[in-house]
């Protein structure tokens, strides 16, 4: 199940194995997804786009962080 926290006014949400990223993210959020590669900190724009960063983080914990800092300078 997703878990969302709210950062300087940009919901984070951290998706659960198999979860759709356009299914429990809207515009302006960041999500943090797992897959065999790691972990990876995605931006969604105001217009629904979805980029996220090149290499993915090893651990929930460092996407997380890195997910808060972008908050903080606002997406």
């Amino acid at each position: 199940m997703a878990s969302k926290i709210i950062h300087c006014g940009v919901a984070i949400v951290t998706l659960a194995d198999g979860e759709a990223l356009q299914e429990h993210c809207a515009a302006n959020c960041i999500a943090i997804r797992h897959d065999d590669a790691g972990w990876w900190t995605c931006f969604i724009d105001g217009s629904g786009e979805i980029d996220c960063y090149d290499e993915p983080y090893p651990s929930r914990d460092q996407a997380t962080w890195a997910a808060k800092a972008a908050a903080e300078f606002g997406l």
